[in-house]
Parts: C-alpha cells; structure tokens; sequence
C-alpha cells in the first residue's frame, strides 16, 4: 500500500479562551477589595490608563455617533464614575457625602500601636526575672511550642533533645513560666492550666481541686446532680464551686492571639424608600478611569515596533474599561432579580426569605448559571435587616403541607429564635422543635433535619444548653 499527501479542507468550530475574557471572568469573581487592588495594579503597568477627577462632559452630538465612533469616544474618553452612575436607582447629587476632615497631626498609621505576641510577651517576662542563660535557652525552645491558646504542643522529651539539658530541668523552666504572665500558660492539659492558676490564686479547697482534676467532663457536660451526690453538696454550694471556677481561664494564650477580624466592604446598598427600593453600588475608593491622551497623541508619529506596544496596552486598557463596565452591570442586574424574588426578606427580615436557585436569577436576567455564581462570590450587600454574602439569598427549599415551600434559611431562623426564647431550665429538645415548626409554618420537618439545623447553627444539644441554676 502506497502513501501519499493530500490537502484536505475542514471546517470546525472551537472555544478559545482569550487572555481578555479570562480578564473579564476574573473580575466577576473578585470582591470589592481586590477589585481595587487590580484596578490600582493596572493603573500602574498600563500607561494608557489615567485616573482623573474631572468628570467628562457627554456632548448632545454624542446621540448622533455611529457605533464605531461611540466605541472610540468610549476608549478616549471613559469614566470610572459613569459605569457606577448608570447602575444606581438614585441619582449622583443624591449620593453626595459630605467631605470628611482629617484630623490635625500624626497620619492613622501612626497612631496605631502593634498588638503584643504571646511569645514576645512571655519573652519580655523571661527576661526580666532571674533567669540564667541556660533557662532562658531552654524557656525560647519552650516559648516557640506554645500554640496560640497558650498550650504546650512538645514533650519534655522532645525539648530536651533540642536542647542540652535534663527533663528535670526542662520541668522546673517550665514551671516558672507556668507561672508568668498569663498565669496557666504552656501547660499540657485544661486541668494543669487551671490547677496552675488556682495555685497562684490560692485556692486549695480539697473539692475545688477534685473537680478540676476528676470531674471536668462532668461539668462539662452538666451532670450537676451524680456530682452534688458524691459530694454531698447541695445544687446551691456546688454552684459557688462552679462560679469560683468560670472565673479561671482555661485558654491563657487566646488574649495574645495575632488573628485579625475580617472586615466586610459592602459592594451594594440596598435602601428602602418608600415601597421600593433603591439599588447603590459601592463607588467609595473606586478611580475613575480614562484613557491617558499623551500616550494616544504619541502613537502617531512612533516606531513600528512601538506603535505595536502601545496599540497593545491601548487595546489592554480598553478591554479592562470594558470589563469593569460588564461587572458592575451584571452585579446591578443580579442584585436588582434578587430584590424582586426575596422582596419579603427585605421587608420583614430573616423569617420571610423563600428558596431560590440560580437557575431562576439566570433565567431572570437572561444570563448563564455560572456568571450568576460567578458574581455572587465574595459579594456582599447591606440591606435594612444587616450585610449579607449574596449566596445567602439563594437557599434549598421545604415542602409544606398548603403546596408552597419555605427556605431553608428561614426555618433556621426560626429555630434560632425558638432557642434564643427557650426556658434554659427546660430547653426545648430538637423532637419538640419540630413539633413547633410543624404547628406554625405546616411544613413536615424531621428531628434529624432539625440536628442538622441545629449544628450548622453552632447550636448545642437540649442536654448541653440545660441550666441547673
């Protein structure tokens, strides 16, 4: 059999994905804050993009354009402010603040003092005291085993081989900062750091010390009566001992904790006004962008090899305009479905939000699924009940017994709020709060559904929530 070359025509079609549209797809998925960061970064790459506090005057002749000449004023001339104003239900005199004034002196980050490690702070103690260079050798080893409750996390074996030295005096190191401030710290079990601290504080009564060092799970786990027994305490005096004990720490090295809270920039407001209301993007921080004109003049008489460079960044910087434009457009259309399906929720709160899917909102604003999920991540809006993630909205559904459904969200809701009002001597177990849901919203719900509320919730169980006194 012979071979042979041949031509052959074939027509196909296929899905690229250009480095723009995966521009575009990541900026749908960006949150506020690293939406600025980006467009901060690029402002600093492209030099093509300008940041400018004179708004740009549209001209009555702009109706006239052709669609080309539109798409080039648009690339000269584009205004970060514009792309937010168009997607507001208000106008912009109407979202005037008033300035704020900077108070005289020191910047703010000067004014801000670094919180204090644990270890630093353990270290600082070490030395300070009479310590000898040896022990404040073995005390660094110790200090850099502590995690951040202030609990040892090595064996005095394993720190004795990584330093030169014998248990026992590992152990007696160990002791005195068991002994520092905070009193507890470095102790290998909850009951050694609340023994520690009883020491210091000198509480030696011989049932205090049993039920610190016996009886901890009881407590617990509120088995208040076998222990009042054993003993042969009334529920009152075995109250006192409990007291006397919440007022011990049993996790010294939490108020040393470097963990920072996580601050949430809502990227839309909602407001009622009225009957209706009023959708605002969140343009607080946000520059303004146009295409920088000395670097356009420029292009005219440039080299070929730089006028493919700046055709590259014009075309980089108009795509990006672009982008931004296509995001805030989507996010406004998204939230603005979402008020018409969940518009109970933003009148009455919590209680009244009914179960939504994607699909809906996609089909709702003519888009696909996943721009949908896209645009929901990390995106959160302030409505009159608080800020939410906007995936909160979109909830699982439960059949009642008329026919309709409720959202998931709302029945946690209730079982919170069932919780929250309970008799603490009497809580309501999760067979009883189904029972309830079933009298007031007729929606069948099982008990292990309500568990799995319940622990979602971060809720404990009956026997756990019970008080004795």
């Amino acid at each position: 059999m012979g071979l042979e070359l041949r031509q052959q025509l074939k027509l196909s079609q296929q899905l690229v994905m250009t480095p723009q549209l995966q521009q575009a797809i990541k900026l749908l998925q960006l949150s506020r804050l690293e939406l600025l960061e980006t467009v901060q970064q690029e402002l600093l790459e492209n030099p093509f993009l300008d940041e400018t506090e004179v708004e740009t005057e549209v001209s009555e002749s702009s109706e006239k354009m052709t669609e080309s000449q539109a798409e080039e004023e648009l690339v000269r001339n584009a205004d970060w402010e514009n792309y937010l104003g168009e997607f507001s239900s208000t106008s912009k005199q109407a979202m005037a603040r008033e300035a704020e004034i900077p108070e005289d002196g020191l910047s703010f980050e000067a004014r801000l003092a670094s919180k204090p490690s644990l270890d630093g702070h353990l270290n600082w103690q070490m030395r300070l005291s009479n310590f000898s260079e040896k022990e404040i050798a073995i005390g660094e080893i110790i200090l850099g085993n502590i995690d951040p409750n202030g609990y040892l996390q090595a064996s005095v074996e394993e720190i004795t081989g990584m330093v030169q030295a014998s248990e026992e005096e590992v152990e007696a190191v160990l002791a005195r900062i068991q002994r520092l401030d905070p009193v507890g710290v470095g102790a290998r079990t909850p009951q050694e750091c609340l023994l520690v601290q009883m020491e210091v504080l000198e509480y030696d009564d011989p049932i205090l010390v049993s039920l610190v060092q016996d009886h901890l799970e009881d407590l617990e786990k509120n088995r208040y009566k076998p222990l009042a027994r054993k003993f042969r305490l009334s529920m009152e005096d075995l109250k006192d001992y409990i007291d006397l004990l919440q007022t011990l720490d049993p996790m010294p090295g939490t108020n040393f904790s470097s963990t920072e809270p996580h601050y949430v920039s809502p990227d839309v407001f909602v407001y009622r006004y009225g009957d209706e209301f009023v959708i605002i993007l969140n343009e607080d921080g946000m520059p303004r962008l146009q295409m920088n004109t000395f670097y356009m003049d420029s292009m005219k008489g440039a080299a070929d090899k730089e006028k493919e460079y700046f055709q590259e960044k014009m075309r980089s910087a108009a795509w990006l305009m672009k982008s931004l434009y296509q995001r805030q457009r989507t996010l406004y259309k998204v939230v603005e479905s979402i008020v018409r399906f969940q518009r109970d929720f933003f009148v009455d709160g919590v209680t009244k939000l009914k179960p939504l899917i994607l699909k809906e909102v996609a089909e709702d604003i003519e888009m696909h699924e996943s721009t949908v999920s896209r645009i929901t991540t990390n995106k959160y809006v302030s409505t009159p009940h608080g800020i939410y993630e906007l995936k909160f909205f979109f909830n699982s559904a439960l059949d009642l017994d008329d026919g309709s459904q409720v959202g998931s969200e709302s029945v946690k809701a209730l079982i919170k709020q069932m919780i929250a009002d309970e008799d603490t001597k009497k809580p309501l177990s999760d067979e009883r709060i189904g029972e309830i849901l079933k009298e007031r919203l007729e929606v069948n719900i099982a008990r292990r559904t309500v568990a799995k509320y319940r622990s979602a919730m971060g809720i404990p169980s009956s026997s756990k929530r019970k008080q004795y006194f």
